[in-house]
């Protein structure tokens, strides 16, 4: 998935994006961020198909995408965007009613919808919630329901609006572990995220937008660049600067990785006692 030369302007404004290339790694997983109005929502809707290059365009397998019905089709087949509300997605009677809309809309025999609801519902940790109505989940339930509506889609890119925002610490944990399940499983994840921390924890990449566009690359390099997340309106992450200080004064080795959780720090300190 790729965009080149890429711009958009919403009508009657300024051009949020402009000239942009941007290429998604397959089979990894990918923050991103940036300051609120820097492009980001904009950005994951490009690449959705929610909202078309105002010039550049946006590829496919090296393809241009044609934004004919055939064409928007195959690029939803193949990519699908989750919205931070959950309820501007969920609408069905029960989760299961909900999350075999998309594969029923693709035609797919009664069979291959079951099939894939129930691979949708365990992959997100909710196949017991198969027959709840929507509307009596708890806003983390929410949200994996959301999230199974796009996984039984089958696509090979997912794109997660602040995926884990208002969720509490178990809430958060949950969903990652289901994330970390659909990675394995092949596919590539991008989230959008205010929150350094878990972007470090979480990524294998960063895509962060600055005023000059964007800058892309392994995510622990990209977020120890002071001057970088001072430009896209982010903080350097603790453990970036836990692992500052740990070489300042000689306790890690310079090609020895800092720990990237609390979790992984006290380990750390108890193994270096």
């Amino acid at each position: 998935m790729q965009l080149v030369g890429a711009g958009y302007a919403y009508e009657d404004g300024p051009a949020v994006l402009a000239g942009l290339d941007f290429a998604v790694p397959r089979g990894r997983t990918m923050a991103l961020l940036g300051r609120n109005g820097a492009g980001k929502t904009t950005l994951m809707r490009l690449l959705s198909g929610g909202l078309r290059p105002g010039s550049g365009e946006l590829r496919l397998d090296g393809e241009r995408v044609r934004y004919d019905r055939a064409g928007l089709t195959r690029l939803r087949t193949s990519v699908q965007l989750v919205t931070q509300d959950p309820d501007d997605q969920l609408f069905a009677a029960s989760v299961g009613q909900d999350v075999s809309f998309g594969p029923l809309n693709l035609g797919l025999p009664e069979p291959e919808v079951r099939a894939r609801v129930d691979e949708a519902l365990a992959a997100l940790d909710i196949t017991a919630l198969r027959d709840r109505p929507t509307h009596l989940l708890s806003y983390g339930q929410r949200k994996r329901a959301a999230i199974a509506g796009a996984v039984a889609m089958r696509p090979r890119l997912l794109i997660l609006d602040e995926p884990t925002a208002g969720l509490d610490p178990q809430g958060q944990e949950r969903l990652l572990a289901a994330l970390a399940g659909l990675r394995e499983l092949g596919t590539t994840v991008v989230m959008a995220t205010h929150d350094v921390d878990l972007a470090l924890r979480w990524a294998d990449d960063a895509a962060v937008l600055v005023p000059e566009g964007v800058r892309t690359g392994p995510a622990p390099e990209l977020l120890a660049d002071p001057d970088l997340l001072a430009r896209a309106g982010l903080r350097l992450p603790w453990p970036t600067a836990v692992t500052a200080v740990l070489r300042e004064r000689g306790l890690l080795a310079p090609d020895v990785p800092g720990p990237r959780t609390p979790e992984a720090l006290a380990a750390w300190s108890a193994a270096n006692r």
